[in-house]
This record gives C-alpha cells, structure tokens and sequence, in this order.
C-alpha cells in the first residue's frame, strides 16, 4: 500500500519532480486502508454515488502532498564517523540535519554500507531534535566484524509534515571509505602498559644480566641466590663465594605466520579467527619490540600473501599494524608446504616461529604436522591454536535426549582427535599453546617470556 502511493504521487507530482519528492508515511498507509472498506459501503448500499470512493482517494492524496509541501527544507546535513576503526571495537556513528523553515514532526535515515559494518549493508536512524540547536541528530554504534576498507555508499533522509501523512525524501552518494584496523585495545590496555613500565625490558639502553647464557660478571653470592649460579672456581680462588651473572639475550628474530585459510576465517564469539589471532600476535609483538627484539610478521594461505622485514623498533610498530590489516581471507585450505618453505628460505638465523592455525581433523592435519616438523630442524616452532567454545559447550551439555547425545558423543570424539594431532606436535618438539581466545594474549606473552629468558632462540 505504501509503495503503490509513493508510486502514484510521484507519478502525479512529476513536474515538480526536481523541486520535490513525496514519501508517504505508513500512517498515511492506514488512512488508506481504513478508507477501502468505506468505498464497498458505498458502492454495495449506493452505487449512483461511486464517485465519492475517487473523491476520497483524491483527499488523501491531496492531503499527502499538501503535507509534505508544508513542513521545511532541508538546509544542511553531515555525517560523522571515525575513518580508522578496529575490528570489533564499537564506533560512533552519528548524522546531523539543518532544516530551514517549519520543523519537522519527524525525521529518520538510512546509510547503505559494506557489510562488515553493519548487518545486511544498511544503517536507519531516527533524528530526535537537539536541545540546544534547531538541528536534528541520530547516532547508532557500529561493531565491524571484518578488516579492510569499508564504504559508505548511499544516505538517504527523509522527514515529515505536521500532520504525519507525507514527507520529503532525498538521497545522496558518499561513497566515504572507513578503514578497519586490527584490534589494538589489548596493546592499550592499562594491565599491560603497567607490566612495561615495570618489567626491566626496553627501558633504558644498558646490558640487562640476568638468566642468559652469556657471562656478563662475577659478584658475590648472597643468601636467597640460585645455588646454581655460584661458580666454584673463582669461589674457591677468593676464598669467598662468587656467582656468575650472564646477560640477558635480546635481539632475537621472531616472526608470527598466520594461516588464513578456511579454519581461521570461523568465526569464534563474533569474529573471525584470524583477526582474534592478529591482535594476540600484535599485542605479544609490541611487548617483543620493547624488549628489543625484532618482530616480523608471515601471512598464508594457498600461497604466501605477505612477508614483512623485521622491525626493531617499538616506534615503528605501526608498520606491523598496517601490515596486519592486510591479512585477507580466503575460503581456502592452506598451502603449509609452500609457505612454510618460503618463510624457512627467508630466515637467514635461528628465529622462534610462532604458527597461527586451526584445523578440523587429523587428515586434514597431516600436511601442517609434516611442515611443521621440516621447520623445527632449523627453528624454534611455538604453535598457537584457539580452542572451540561450541566444540567445548556440546561436551558438556546433558544428555536429555537422543540428539544432545549424539552430538555430544560426536564433540568428544572431534576432541579428543584434535588431542592426537597437538600430541605429535609436541613429540617433534614444537611448543603447543591452546586456550579460549580471549587468553590468547596473555598465555603467548607469557611463554613468550618463558622462552626468551630460557636462551632457547639464538
């Protein structure tokens, strides 16, 4: 009913097409429907007086014009939105309109977006007026659930007379680009920024003694020092009890490889798991650069998409964000036997290789586990893997009936075969970290730690 209104008013109102564009309202819709039921009164009870049926719809349509004729133009609008945005971090997203003359008795848009912005492409808001100004305002929050440039493509407006039965409507083409970025909020965080400025790492320029393997001094052993550290033959030169102190090992290559294949673009709580991957490897990287290592970072998936150089800086750390938003997805099974071979013929030094993947089962495993275990021979390999809550939620669930029961029977045993596949990991001497995604961060700066105080890179 409405469109077929909309339709004949234009048709009507086609001369003035380029001063005005007539958008019925749905009560305008009512109005007409309620009318219908009075034209078959009259055309059962008086036929003779069929003419008051067209005479009515003339009313209302002239109504409808006249309406839309009488509220005000629009003078101004203006959209306002963040151009760089993290993927899954809530943005603003507000318009403004200015109408000149009458107000007004509503307003309301729409947007036409990429659908990593918004649900199904499409933003709508309904302008309330702000209190303080004769302008209109509507805001709503958008959650981008991929990364990549996003546009903006179309707004439309549109606003009512004062009797709610027609409305003016405009569009416009914006074309506006947003650009997604990975999640830095870790990397922001306050629990984080306080270890840095705690930790002894990346502080001031000065060697750093500490569990390394290379002797930096002697100094005498005091109570509460590892037994292990005295050194027994200076000790037993000075007749006192010396211990050595080595240096702490830094400078140490280390790449973050990202599969972004099909298993890593499932989404896990929302987002894909490749992005949760990114903003785990670009929170431990940032802790990495302050320590003063080098930080580089290896995407794949049928073939290799990027490499970048290693950064040593923690002041170029953007070069690695911008590299990450770079990161595709592609619905694909991963080429681990190329691209791990192409990272391999890059590292010209020992390095710690930390993988980001998933997998479904054990054959589809087997490619990754035969790379993985050539790469190991020449690096130290730490891979990280997410585990499934949806996997993990069907174990658990109760088996109230035959379905549940199957399906948690079915989780297990997908369980308990990704279990096998991370075990042969381990026995070739990979480092396996699994945990939910939201742990990810925390567990990888933690055996990141682990490792670079263990002197088990260089």
């Amino acid at each position: 009913m409405l469109r077929v209104l909309r339709l004949v008013l234009n048709i009507l109102l086609l001369p003035l097409r380029p001063l005005l564009i007539v958008a019925p309202t749905a009560r305008a819709a009512w109005v007409a429907a309620a009318l219908a039921p009075i034209a078959v009164v009259i055309a059962a009870t008086a036929p003779g007086a069929w003419i008051a049926a067209p005479i009515l719809g003339g009313a209302l349509l002239l109504l409808i014009a006249l309406d839309a004729v009488l509220t005000g133009k629009l003078e101004g609008w203006e959209i306002r939105t963040g151009e760089d945005i993290e993927v899954g971090q809530p943005s603003e997203l507000a318009i403004t309109a200015r109408f000149k003359g009458r107000q007004p008795s509503r307003a309301e848009a729409a947007l036409a977006c990429d659908p990593r912005l918004a649900p199904e492409g499409r933003i709508t808001f309904v302008l309330a007026p702000e209190p303080y100004t004769e302008g209109w305002r509507g805001e709503t929050i958008l959650t981008p659930t991929r990364r990549g440039t996003a546009l903006v493509e179309r707004a439309w407006m549109r606003w009512e007379g004062p009797l709610g039965l027609g409305g003016r409507q405009v569009d416009y083409p914006l074309d506006k680009p947003v650009r997604i970025w990975p999640d830095l909020s870790p990397v922001r965080s306050p629990d984080l920024q306080t270890f840095l400025r705690n930790a002894q790492i990346g502080l001031i320029n000065r060697r750093i003694r500490g569990e390394g393997t290379q002797f930096e001094a002697l100094s005498e052993y005091q109570p509460g020092m590892d037994r292990r550290r005295i050194d027994w033959k200076a000790s037993a030169r000075h007749t006192r009890l010396f211990a050595r102190e080595n240096e702490s090992e830094r400078n140490n290559q280390i790449v973050f490889a990202f599969d972004c294949g099909q298993a890593m673009c499932e989404p896990v709580d929302g987002l894909p798991r490749i992005d949760r991957a990114v903003s785990a490897a670009l929170t431990c990287g940032y802790v990495a650069l302050k320590g003063g290592d080098k930080v580089a970072l290896f995407g794949f998936a049928r073939r290799p998409q990027l490499m970048t150089p290693f950064i040593a800086d923690a002041r170029a750390f953007h070069r690695l964000q911008s590299a990450a938003a770079g990161l595709d997805y592609e619905p694909v099974e991963p080429n681990f036997t190329l691209a791990l071979a192409t990272l391999t013929a890059k590292l010209k030094r020992r390095s710690l290789v930390v993988v980001f993947s998933d997998f479904t089962d054990p054959t589809a495993a087997e490619l990754m586990v035969e790379s993985l275990g050539r790469l190991v021979g020449k690096h130290l390999v730490l891979f990280v893997t997410m585990t499934d809550s949806e996997v993990e939620d069907l174990i658990a669930a109760p088996p109230g009936d035959i379905a549940t029961l199957a399906r948690s029977v079915t989780a297990d045993s997908l369980s308990q075969q990704r279990k096998l596949v991370l075990t042969r990991l381990r026995r070739l001497g990979i480092d396996v970290l699994e945990a939910p995604w939201e742990n990810i961060g925390p567990r990888l700066i933690d055996r990141y730690l682990a490792i670079r105080n263990s002197e088990a890179i260089g």
